[in-house]
C-alpha cells in the first residue's frame, strides 16, 4: 500500500497571499489535494478562532495547528483514539503545548518596566491591528486579538534591540520567534506539533510521507521535520534568508503561487493524481 502524503503549511505568505490574504493561485492544486484524499493541514501563527474561519473557505476538515505550535486541534472522530492529555473545546480534542497567554502578557509588562519600547496585540485597539496586519475587516483583526500561546509584538528600535529583546525574552524562560511580526510564546514551536501530529497519522496509517511550506523563520522548525520542506518566495521575488537549512527547496513563485508549484511538482515526483 502506497504511504499516505501529509500537506504542512503556514498560511501568511505562504498558503494565503502576503497583500490580500487570498489562496486564488493555489486553488486547482488544493483541488487535486483534495480528490486524491490528501489531507492540507494547516500549521499557522494564527489563533484558533482565525484558523476555523479560514478552514472554512478551504472547505478543510482536518487537524489543525495554531498560533507557532501553541495548540493542535483534531476533530472528534477523525482518528479511531484519543491521544493522552487533550481537553475538549468545541468539537475538538485539543493538545495544549503553548504557554497560556495570560503569562505572555505579564512577560511583555516586565519587559516594557526593563525598558523595551514595544506593543503587542493585546495593547492594540481592533483597528490598530488591522492596519498593523493589513487585515480586511475588523471582525477579521478581532479573530486575530483573541489569542491563547502566541503574542504578536513591534518593537521601536534597531537590529541591535531586536537581539536584546530575544535574549531578555528567554532569561524570562519564554520563546522569541519571527513571522511577519515578532512573536513571544513558550517552550512550543511549529515543529514539535508537526511531529505530535505526524506520530496521530502514522498510528492510523503506517508510515507516512510529509510536506511542510513556509515563508519565514517561525516555519523553520516545520521545515526541518518534513520529508520534503519548502520555502516560498516573499513578495519581491526574494526567499528569506534567515531560514537556512540546507534541505529546504527554494521554490521560484511568491505565496500560494510558489506553493501550488512546489505542491504539484511534488505530486508528479512521487506520482500521484
Amino acid at each position: 500500500m502506497a504511504r499516505k502524503l501529509l500537506i504542512y503549511t503556514d498560511l501568511d505568505g505562504t498558503l494565503l497571499d502576503a497583500r490580500d490574504y487570498s489562496f486564488n493561485s493555489a486553488k486547482k492544486a488544493l483541488g487535486i489535494l483534495q480528490g486524491a484524499g490528501i489531507p492540507v493541514i494547516i500549521c499557522s501563527s494564527k489563533t484558533r478562532a482565525e484558523i476555523l474561519s479560514i478552514r472554512q473557505r478551504l472547505r478543510n476538515t482536518h487537524p489543525f495547528i495554531s498560533e507557532n505550535g501553541g495548540g493542535i486541534y483534531l476533530p472528534i472522530g477523525y482518528f479511531p483514539f484519543e491521544p493522552p492529555g487533550v481537553s475538549y473545546t468545541e468539537g475538538y480534542l485539543v493538545t495544549e503545548l503553548g504557554t497560556p497567554y495570560p503569562k505572555l502578557r505579564e512577560a511583555l509588562s516586565v519587559l516594557k518596566a526593563r525598558g523595551f519600547q514595544l506593543k503587542g496585540f493585546g495593547d492594540m485597539t481592533d483597528d490598530e491591528v488591522a492596519e498593523l496586519t493589513g487585515l480586511p475587516t475588523i471582525e477579521e483583526a478581532m479573530l486575530a486579538k483573541a489569542r491563547e500561546f502566541d503574542e504578536p509584538f513591534i518593537l521601536i528600535g534597531d537590529g541591535e534591540k531586536t537581539q536584546n529583546i530575544k535574549e531578555a525574552i528567554m532569561d524570562l524562560g519564554l520563546n522569541f520567534t519571527r513571522g511577519r511580526l515578532m512573536h513571544i510564546l513558550g517552550d512550543c514551536d511549529k515543529g514539535r506539533a508537526v511531529k505530535i501530529v505526524t506520530e496521530h497519522y502514522s498510528r492510523e496509517y503506517g508510515e507516512v510521507i510529509t510536506c511542510g511550506l513556509g515563508d519565514s523563520p517561525n516555519d523553520l522548525p516545520m521545515l526541518k521535520v518534513v520529508d520534503y520542506p519548502f520555502l516560498v518566495q516573499k513578495p519581491g521575488g526574494y526567499h528569506d534568508p534567515e531560514v537556512n537549512d540546507d534541505r529546504i527547496v527554494r521554490v521560484d513563485g511568491v505565496g500560494p503561487e510558489g506553493w501550488a508549484k512546489a505542491v504539484t511538482g511534488l505530486l508528479m515526483e512521487l506520482r500521484i493524481s
